[in-house]
């Protein structure tokens, strides 16, 4: 092998572990202050008998109803002015989303396995279990057309991968019923942007133009999985329980 075929064979691996290394390390979407969010709605949150771990707000609207809800973390009013800025950085991070090139489209998600990447996914009821595999790096990014729903459909991370690198984005609404979810749902729709998850659990975000409705979930917000201690109330640190639901991974 002479000096040029030598260069270009060298050259050639180096760019292919790069561009491998570039697929399982696609740049995340930054939520700006809507990161320190577990729940926030648009215009109302209600949460019945379920349990959140992280901080609850409400902007520009101001409904917030909890009835037998245990919250780990800061509520209206006392987010009031941080949910505001949160609410116009979730849009933004919305609209990117909306804007990323998909590299697969995907229908049913039961028994699917997928590597990091930028997915295009329709609006048929999912079920059984999607497994996303990548390293810790890695982040998956859903633009779902229409809305998202799901009975007693789970989401499993594997290979080290994160529930807070996974991004899901709706142009409709959000409906799951006894579901394991993982992931931060963007839900940016002005018109029916809304989030309702009945039963099951969910790591991750749940962040809506609209409203967001909790019946018996149990959420684990991104902040608390990081072990962040910064709350959007400086006067209440964020509490950092463990879920009563078990492995958030």
């Amino acid at each position: 092998m002479n000096h040029l075929q030598k260069y270009l064979s060298t050259s050639l691996v180096a760019t292919t572990a790069l561009l491998a290394g570039a697929s399982s390390a696609l740049a995340q979407v930054p939520l700006g202050a809507a990161s320190n969010f577990a729940i926030l709605g648009g215009t109302a949150v209600t949460c019945t008998n379920g349990v959140v771990t992280g901080d609850v707000g409400v902007s520009p609207g101001s409904a917030y109803t909890n009835t037998g809800c245990t919250i780990a973390g800061v509520v209206p009013p006392a987010t009031n002015s941080a949910a505001k800025t949160a609410h116009a950085d979730f849009l933004d991070a919305y609209k990117a989303l909306e804007t990323t090139t998909c590299t697969q489209m995907l229908s049913d998600l039961a028994n699917v396995k997928l590597a990091p990447g930028n997915y295009c996914v329709d609006s048929v009821a999912k079920t059984g279990t999607l497994t996303l595999t990548g390293p810790s790096t890695g982040v998956w990014n859903f633009k779902v057309n229409g809305g998202l729903t799901g009975t007693n459909f789970s989401v499993v991370m594997a290979g080290g991968g994160l529930a807070c690198n996974v991004f899901w984005a709706p142009t409709a609404g959000v409906t799951m019923t006894t579901s394991a979810f993982k992931g931060n749902i963007l839900a940016g729709n002005a018109a029916d942007g809304a989030i309702t998850m009945t039963g099951g659990t969910l790591t991750g975000r749940a962040l809506a133009d609209v409203g967001v409705t909790l019946t018996g979930t149990g959420v684990v917000g991104c902040a608390a999985l990081s072990g962040s201690t910064t709350s959007t109330d400086p006067k209440h640190p964020k509490n950092q329980s463990v879920s009563p639901f078990g492995s958030t991974n």
